[in-house]
């Protein structure tokens, strides 16, 4: 019972975090442009079609927040928007590429990302966003070896799940937790979402509240 309770007030406190303004604040196409660090930022990351600007979308309840490129791949900038009276920053970063362009596009993201990753205090985690249907690519996997080695936190989150049927999401995210198995810088958490129809939602609302409390 109390675990139900105290998972009931996550989700509510997922939801009052996500229902207060939340709005763009500004590009960076290089990194002498980046605002000043804040309080708490939580970065979004992952292959150009893994569906971030839909799934911020569907976290901030606001459907053209972040906007998807029809053409994947071709935002080049670090995108901000501020949630929470301007206490947490959602950070876009820009998609690391199609298979086709995998080996360029990893090295463009690896350089980006490390600058980034410079004098930014308050970032609790990076969010690394996989297509539920593909699971990890090697462009996937090249990122994390990254994050392992800057030792920043990150966690998967399998997007596009509605796509996937539930036997197929769970091979999928059994594969991903082993894949993380051995990682140091990985939570062990997988989160499953769909922005399609929410599901998962209100579960990564919660997991970035509690992100963004502050630190004692």
């Amino acid at each position: 019972m109390a675990d139900k309770e105290d998972d009931a007030l996550r989700i509510e406190a997922g939801r009052r975090l996500f229902a207060r303004p939340v709005s763009f604040l500004m590009g960076a196409a290089k990194i002498e442009q980046l605002p000043e660090a804040f309080p708490v930022e939580i970065a979004f990351g992952g292959r150009s079609n893994a569906g971030k600007s839909s799934l911020i979308n569907a976290l901030t309840g606001r459907h053209n927040l972040a906007r998807a490129s029809n053409s994947p791949g071709r935002t080049r900038e670090i995108n901000y928007f501020l949630a929470n009276e301007g206490q947490l920053a959602i950070v876009d970063l820009p998609g690391y590429g199609y298979a086709r362009a995998e080996k360029a596009a990893v090295k463009s993201w690896q350089r980006l990302i490390r600058d980034y990753l410079r004098g930014r205090p308050g970032l609790r985690r990076v969010l690394i966003l996989i297509d539920a249907r593909h699971g990890l690519k090697p462009a996937d996997l090249a990122a994390m070896d990254l994050l392992d080695e800057t030792a920043v936190n990150y966690q998967i989150v399998l997007t596009k799940a509605d796509k996937c049927t539930q036997k197929e999401l769970e091979a999928v995210g059994g594969a991903t937790q082993k894949a993380l198995a051995k990682r140091p810088a990985a939570h062990p958490a997988v989160h499953a979402t769909s922005a399609k129809t929410g599901s998962g939602i209100a579960e990564l609302r919660a997991e970035i509240a509690q992100l963004a409390r502050p630190e004692p």
